[in-house]
């Protein structure tokens, strides 16, 4: 699938692109950004692993990209990353701008079952699939067989769940202030409502990440979590990271560290950024 650039961004002593490429999974033109580190650039030979990033609610391929600052230490390691859109745009589903937690900039990375959002709604498929394949062969110095996840909040949702839903696929998961138990939480129970059906609940739990974390079988886990105590969402039960916590016993390293002080935005992600690249870089490089 051929990709567009947009835009070319001195970064880091690498470049961020923004791109777009016209997808078959969410029948839409999407965009997203791509930071090649300065051994990519600088050397023909070099072949780089990739961390995807997954953004949360209402944000886009941008939003990490310019205010997450992964690309600090992802230049010293000689990490790619991918920062994807968030869900198809102007589908012109009827009531698809009308929340900020639905639609538009909420597809919670599944592959909606339900009317009209089936049609288009395919973000497990395009994050999983599409998408990886249309980089990896635009991008020939990039090693599609060295990849590792990293999400916020419904993002978070989605690189835990990506990652626990298929094993040995990716390296490395960590997360910032997941939606760690959405079948239990307001913001989760909206989205799988619309997408799946209110009578769907073996298909919700299938994308929930306390749920799915109880029957891993597979390699001892370590995973890398941060949450804020001052996380508004965090008090308002949309989070439920202690449900995760318990439900992950005695299958591994699940590492959550609850930062004094810190919120749900941005400024949270880039203080603790180079932690989570250096998460991945472990396993990337290893």
């Amino acid at each position: 699938m051929a990709v567009t650039t947009k835009a070319t961004i001195a970064s880091f002593g690498g470049k961020l692109l923004k791109l777009s490429h016209n997808a078959s999974t969410t029948s839409c033109e999407m965009n997203f950004n791509l930071y090649l580190p300065p051994q990519v650039t600088k050397n023909s030979l070099y072949h780089a692993p990739l961390l995807i990033y997954l953004a949360g609610l209402t944000c886009t391929g941008d939003n990490g990209a310019e205010k997450g600052f992964f690309q600090h230490a992802a230049s010293q390691k000689g990490i790619a990353v991918l920062y994807p859109d968030t869900s198809p745009r102007g589908l012109k589903i009827q009531g698809e701008d009308d929340a900020y937690d639905f639609g538009s900039g909420a597809g919670f990375y599944v592959d909606a079952t339900k009317e009209p959002w089936s049609k288009g709604y395919k973000m497990y498929s395009y994050i999983t699939e599409e998408l990886p394949k249309t980089v990896f062969e635009a991008f020939k110095q990039i090693d599609g067989n060295r990849v590792s996840l990293l999400g916020h909040s419904m993002g978070g949702h989605g690189a835990l769940t990506l990652y626990l839903k298929n094993p040995g696929k990716y390296k490395s998961v960590s997360a910032f202030a997941p939606i760690a138990n959405p079948t239990k939480c307001p913001w989760g129970e909206k989205a799988f409502k619309g997408y799946f059906g209110d009578d769907e609940m073996a298909k919700w739990a299938e994308h929930d990440a306390t749920e799915l974390v109880k029957k891993w079988s597979g390699a001892p886990l370590d995973i890398l979590v941060d949450v804020g105590t001052a996380d508004n969402f965090y008090k308002q039960g949309q989070l439920l990271p202690e449900n995760f916590i318990k439900a992950a016993e005695g299958k591994g390293d699940v590492n959550v560290r609850w930062q004094d002080g810190y919120d749900h935005s941005y400024f949270t992600m880039a203080s603790f950024a180079d932690d989570h690249v250096l998460h991945a870089a472990k396993y990337l490089l290893a």
